[in-house]
């Protein structure tokens, strides 16, 4: 992009994604899901589902024995995951060849980032049981978490919603900021591909156990880095939300992360309930199987609504740090 002027040029280098990064998060908080567009033409996170349930149907077939499931589900996750990073590719080419397509790869970018949309399905969570109480949390909570919402009392409820914004805040917001300043739009194309991927076939159940063993490992290791972040992005916000916790957050999150059954997802959420002072986690249902998972955190399990707001502001001041974050690394990077 050496013919147009600096200011015009797409985003070649670290110092211009960040650039891009904070104007799409931005554009994001602002914007949020834009269902006026999405009610046209389908979001691309609903056509790599498309694609992931086609390779299911066809690779993934029930008369196949283990190995020959996995195989074929490393096969799903190389072929999907490299697609995703030709069309990034593709996309930036193209977009290079017209002034300002900086702009159009940042309106890319805050589609692809979870940021707002995040904290209105949360927040829905909270409405629900003020306004409705227990039926209406039930109803606002099945949208954002995999257990049996009829299982669920008005404090699982909360802690759902709390952990559910934890969790996604790492996979839908940090990981692909990571992403995209790492390897700009093929990386978090590729990285979405990967994230939905886990969320669709990288279940521990009979059908998914071998076919989304591979991706289910790939999401853990592209989320390592990303997980730690949001970790010690929460424990810093709560030092500026009322009542928050910051030392308790840094306490809880180093003796409690590794309870988690995954690899990232006890960062995010035992420093969120440190910063809370709540215990989260704990038994659940998904479907007729019960998870008896250990609580993360000393605090109350019978959390409320008004912890889920607690939460909620707990999550922008994070997503503030973040863009503060990213604005010293694009200084650094010039």
């Amino acid at each position: 992009m050496t013919t147009l002027p600096y200011f015009l040029a797409l985003p070649a280098h670290l110092g211009d994604r960040v650039f891009v990064l904070i104007l799409a998060l931005v554009a994001d908080a602002l914007l949020g899901e834009m269902p006026w567009l999405f009610a046209r033409v389908p979001h691309p996170v609903v056509l790599a589902g498309r694609a992931i349930a086609l390779f299911d149907a066809r690779l993934n077939r029930e008369n196949r024995d283990e190995p020959s499931r996995k195989l074929r589900g490393i096969v799903t996750l190389v072929v999907l995951v490299t697609a995703a990073a030709a069309i990034g590719t593709l996309i930036s080419l193209v977009l290079g060849c017209f002034t300002l397509g900086w702009g159009w790869e940042c309106l890319a970018v805050a589609i692809l980032i979870a940021q707002r949309s995040l904290y209105d399905h949360v927040a829905r969570v909270a409405h629900g049981l003020e306004q409705s109480g227990l039926s209406g949390g039930r109803d606002a909570v099945r949208h954002i978490v995999g257990r049996d919402p009829e299982s669920l009392d008005e404090y699982a409820v909360a802690r759902a919603a709390i952990e559910s914004l934890a969790e996604n805040f790492s996979d839908g917001v940090v990981a692909p900021a990571f992403a995209y300043l790492i390897a700009g739009l093929p990386g978090l194309l590729a990285y979405k591909m990967a994230n939905t991927l886990d969320s669709m076939i990288g279940h521990r159940n009979a059908r998914y156990r071998a076919f989304g063993w591979a991706s289910a490992r790939f999401d853990d290791l592209l989320n390592l880095i990303p997980a730690r972040i949001a970790g010690f992005l929460i424990i810093a916000a709560a030092a500026f939300v009322t009542k928050g916790m910051p030392g308790a957050a840094w306490r809880i999150m180093w003796r409690d992360h590794g309870r988690h059954r995954s690899p990232n997802g006890g960062w995010p959420e035992s420093a969120i309930a440190g910063a809370l002072d709540l215990a989260l986690l704990g038994p659940r249902h998904y479907g007729q199987v019960v998870v008896n998972d250990p609580w993360l955190g000393d605090g109350r399990a019978k959390a409320t609504a008004a912890n889920i707001r607690r939460a909620l502001s707990l999550y922008w001041v994070a997503c503030l740090l973040l863009v503060v974050l990213l604005a010293g690394i694009g200084l650094i990077a010039g």
